[in-house]
């Protein structure tokens, strides 16, 4: 299994609406794909900002391509991403699961 981390910083009285936006758009995108195995939305305000983490699992690579594109190290945006996010990072980290506890 793969998991798939991403972060992106927004201004804390945008969090709750961008959280909304993600629901609407990647997570939407990542539930439809073949291979996703869900994602954990983290948030932390840190004073005005609030930085979001999406930490995605996926079946593999070959099910993150799906998703991603070729080149799964890319970011996925959307349109209105700029008008929440203060940067847009290019790459995101993907990881190999090799313990997972559920309980």
């Amino acid at each position: 299994m793969i998991a798939r981390v991403w972060r992106g910083i927004t201004l804390a009285e945008k969090a709750d609406a961008y959280i909304a936006y993600l629901n609407e758009t990647g997570l939407k995108d990542y539930s439809k794909t073949p291979g996703n195995r869900g994602v954990t939305v983290l948030r932390r305000r840190q004073g005005d900002h609030s930085e979001i983490v999406l930490i995605s699992l996926w079946d593999s690579m070959d099910a993150v391509r799906a998703f991603a594109g070729e080149n799964p190290e890319r970011s996925v945006y959307y349109p209105e991403d700029e008008d929440y996010l203060l940067e847009m990072e290019p790459l995101v980290r993907h990881y190999d699961v090799v313990d997972r506890l559920v309980p």
